[in-house]
């Protein structure tokens, strides 16, 4: 089971990914991992009592865009 959450979370990583490149708000792959990975959004992303994984990542994506356009939370 801890595998399959892992592969979730590394697969929802991947998908936000793919959105900020379709939005235009990374220029490749590496870009968009970055800003991913580097975000607070990643961080609660990985916590399995957040249990984002589970949902969209579309909906987690808003998560990120608030984030990067508010900026992070205190």
């Amino acid at each position: 089971m801890r595998d399959e959450k892992e592969l979730m979370k590394y697969d929802m990583v991947s998908k936000i990914a793919v959105l900020l490149m379709e939005d235009g708000r990374a220029k490749n792959m590496s870009e968009a991992l970055g800003t991913v990975i580097n975000s607070e959004t990643y961080q609660k992303l990985m916590k399995d009592e957040t249990a984002l994984y589970y949902q969209s990542a579309r909906y987690v994506y808003t998560f990120l865009i608030n984030e990067l356009t508010l900026g992070k939370s205190k």
